[in-house]
């Protein structure tokens, strides 16, 4: 039986270094999104914030590898949650594809936020498929995993950034259905007045 630990340039905490860099990038694609909806006054479409759930899920997947260390298991959260926003985007792109059928939102560099959530998406799942190829990453050890300042602030800004935008959510939509073209939060608006009442 060979006990030899598997071989490879990615080391546990080289696994570690990357899982933290991607939970920063995700955070910053939520950041740019919350700004936008805050700054530029547009409000998510019930269709964006689904896609804002999957990032939030690759995150998760992502920082359970950054506090209990890298698993396979971490990775398809990562993966799975990458695969639903994926879905969810393909649908969005699929309902603006029609010429005619109009837009949402305003775009970046060209392309919609629904467009470019696609190409993340994807690029997420390819890039955790191939870090699941390196199994030195896996291998047992006895360090327990701490999180250093990287890891501290990826978790720090995830966790303010999906506590907020579930914040928005509720104010969105009310605890009901969200609406299809959301202009205003339901929650937040002042409630008509009562017709008074005849005798």
């Amino acid at each position: 039986m060979d006990t030899q630990a598997p071989r490879g340039f990615l080391t546990p905490e080289l696994s570690r270094t990357l899982n933290a860099l991607g939970l920063l990038a995700i955070g910053v694609v939520l950041l740019f999104a919350f700004y936008d909806q805050l700054v530029g006054g547009e409000l998510p479409c019930p269709l964006c914030i689904l896609q804002r759930a999957g990032f939030v899920g690759v995150g998760l997947g992502l920082a359970l590898n950054l506090r209990f260390g890298p698993r396979p298991s971490h990775y398809a959260i990562a993966i799975l949650s990458a695969m639903a926003g994926g879905v969810i985007s393909t649908r969005q792109v699929l309902l603006h594809i029609v010429p005619g059928s109009g837009t949402f939102g305003a775009d970046f560099l060209g392309l919609h936020f629904y467009s470019w959530a696609l190409v993340l998406f994807i690029v997420i799942a390819a890039g955790c498929a191939v870090l699941l190829l390196f199994d030195r990453q896996f291998a047992p050890g006895t360090a327990r995993y701490r999180l250093g300042g990287l890891a501290l602030a990826a978790f720090a800004l995830i966790a303010l950034l999906a506590l907020g935008n579930g914040v928005s959510t509720v104010l969105e939509c009310a605890g009901g259905l969200c609406p299809d073209n959301p202009t205003t939060y339901q929650l937040l608006e002042e409630a008509p007045d009562a017709p008074p009442s005849t005798p």
